[in-house]
């Protein structure tokens, strides 16, 4: 699994880290940071975190 984010899109909302805090997190500045290939384990927290975005800037592939 591959997690790509728009980060033009992003505005760090911060609504992934509540659902996937293995793969996001905001950094010392606040800006969106995150796990680009985490394991498969976490998908289900993953789309979870995709759904909740409110700019839909997380994308999923394969």
């Amino acid at each position: 699994m591959k997690v790509v984010v728009d980060m033009n899109k992003c505005q760090d909302h911060g609504q992934c880290v509540f659902s996937a805090p293995d793969v996001f997190q905001l950094d010392d500045t606040g800006r969106l940071a995150y796990v680009s290939e985490p394991d498969e384990a976490l998908r289900d927290e993953v789309e979870e975190a995709a759904d909740v975005c409110p700019l839909q800037a997380i994308r999923i592939e394969a």
